[in-house]
């Protein structure tokens, strides 16, 4: 059994960092589709749309209920079969679309346990003053469900990033896809995948801290 090879990872540092942009866009982009996504389908939730709510409970329970690697062959295998227009889709945007759609689900649950944890008298007192339900949900409801829901968002954020390494089995040249490809060409496949998996370590750990740095930041200023 040969010994771990330091140089070797010390050496691919700089390698597999060139793709840390990308891993990051494609989660930065993903969070933000996901995320206004995630309130229209938690506010269709709670608001008991006719018609539009059983559309959206088959929605979240397809997307919770389904692995994530599956989802993406979908988009990027499946799709094209059906759609030819969807042909077109590169592996970024297919990654950026399955990302997008599986994390919405969940984070739509989030926000609507959020939305719901809001005091009920928050309601009545918009209703007093004459506030339609949208007018209540924009300016009331939504700013004191994001700080109850904040903590959970982040942890999709983190979990999303983890969930971009899934990308390279689209062809996606990102972190692990690098690491892949190095590791097949040096047969250094533990250095390589020890060295990738300390990296989304360390950027996780880093947002772990600013999660919790946010949480103390918002609970100081509703505790006042």
């Amino acid at each position: 059994m040969g010994a771990l090879d330091l140089d070797y990872m010390l050496g691919l540092v700089p390698v597999l960092l060139r793709y840390l942009p990308l891993t990051l866009g494609m989660a930065a982009a993903a969070m933000v589709l996901a995320l206004i996504l995630a309130v229209i389908l938690a506010v269709v939730r709670v608001l008991r749309l006719p018609l539009l709510d059983p559309l959206v409970q088959l929605f979240v329970s397809f997307f919770r209920g389904t692995p994530l690697l599956v989802q993406l062959f979908l988009f990027y295998y499946g799709l094209p079969q059906l759609v030819p227009a969807f042909a077109a889709i590169t592996g970024v945007q297919a990654a950026i679309a399955g990302l997008t759609l599986h994390f919405a689900a969940y984070m739509a649950e989030s926000l609507r346990g959020a939305i719901l944890g809001v005091d009920r008298s928050q309601w009545e007192a918009t209703q007093a003053i004459g506030m339609t339900q949208g007018q209540a949900l924009r300016r009331i409801i939504l700013p004191q469900a994001a700080r109850i829901a904040a903590p959970s968002l982040l942890n999709s954020f983190i979990d999303m990033i983890k969930g971009t390494s899934l990308a390279f089995t689209l062809g996606v040249t990102e972190m692990m896809g690098a690491a892949q490809k190095e590791a097949a060409g040096s047969f250094r496949y533990f250095e390589a995948f020890l060295l990738v998996a300390v990296i989304y370590w360390v950027v996780t750990e880093a947002l772990a801290a600013l999660q919790r740095r946010l949480e103390i930041r918002l609970n100081r200023a509703f505790a006042r």
